[in-house]
């Protein structure tokens, strides 16, 4: 199949929320889900095309992403308070694949992924890239209230997640990280 680009969500996907150090609503730092920014760098290095697609403020996301020396991981940023709008709306998606030039015809070849089933899956799906579910923690629903939300795949850790995109971008089946994903997988 071969992936044309992955995209990734910020908020307990790359960083976790619960570690967030605000001032006036800006994150300052926060620490780093576990193995996400060794993945990040893997990726980077390995040519894979990523993009932020986040709903969050300007700062937050170069904050952290400094913090950590994974700006520059990214070819594009799609970030909710630049653009004007929040996911699951299609023109945030929209934004990063053409800042990354991929064509209608390749978004199916688009991994998204999120942890919130109502923004981040449900966007990518009404699009048609891949969705793939980040449940790593519950801070949003687990069950999908529509068709429009369920995810593709489902991983718990940044390890899972590298093993389903080394899936996706040969010819190894995926199968096992379909959803509903269970613990064994």
């Amino acid at each position: 199949m071969g992936l044309a680009a992955v995209f990734f969500d910020l908020g307990d996907v790359i960083m976790r929320e619960e570690s967030e150090e605000k001032v006036d609503e800006v994150t300052q730092r926060a620490e780093l889900v576990p193995g996400m920014g060794d993945l990040l760098h893997e990726l980077h290095a390995t040519g894979a095309a990523l993009a932020l697609v986040a709903d969050t403020r300007i700062g937050t996301y170069q904050n952290v992403l400094r913090q950590h020396d994974l700006y520059d991981c990214f070819d594009a940023l799609a970030i909710s308070e630049e653009i004007g709008v929040e996911k699951p709306d299609a023109r945030i998606f929209r934004f990063a694949l053409d800042r990354l030039a991929i064509p209608p015809a390749d978004w199916s070849r688009v991994a998204m992924v999120g942890n919130n089933l109502a923004r981040d899956i449900k966007g990518a799906n009404a699009l048609g890239l891949i969705s793939i579910w980040f449940a790593w923690n519950e801070r949003y629903p687990l069950v999908p209230a529509d068709e429009s939300e369920r995810p593709d795949y489902q991983v718990d850790s940044a390890e899972k997640l590298r093993k389903l995109l080394n899936n996706l971008k040969g010819a190894a089946s995926a199968s096992k990280f379909f959803w509903p994903g269970s613990p064994a997988s």
